[in-house]
């Protein structure tokens, strides 16, 4: 299993730009509303994007998905650290448990 991270310590790093995070979920439910900041990825992509759109192989990144039942974020999470990525921690909780704690999201219109 995937090293966990708290929604405060999560919040703590975004508000200091200190983590790359990354939305397991992808297409319309990126766009209704993610973290932010967050790049999009979902799994069948991991591959084929992570090199370019992730920082270096050692920098911190955070994966979430909706909830603790969706599988996205671990799958992402455990493909990244496949590729060689060395601090890939797992927000469990996901958008909803952050939405429910009144803190900021973001949209995007899907092109």
């Amino acid at each position: 299993m995937t090293t966990l991270i708290t929604r405060d310590e999560l919040k703590t790093a975004i508000d200091a730009q200190a983590v790359t995070v990354v939305d397991a979920l992808g297409g319309e439910y990126y766009a209704q509303q993610h973290l932010p900041g967050a790049i999009p990825l979902v799994a069948d992509e991991v591959a084929g994007r992570a090199a370019g759109v992730l920082p270096d192989l050692d920098a911190p990144i955070a994966v979430y998905c909706s909830n603790p039942a969706c599988p996205n974020s671990e799958a992402v999470a455990r493909l990244l650290i496949g590729l060689g990525y060395t601090n890939v921690r797992k927000y469990r909780e996901g958008i909803q448990d952050w939405v429910e704690a009144g803190l900021p999201v973001e949209t995007s219109v899907i092109a």
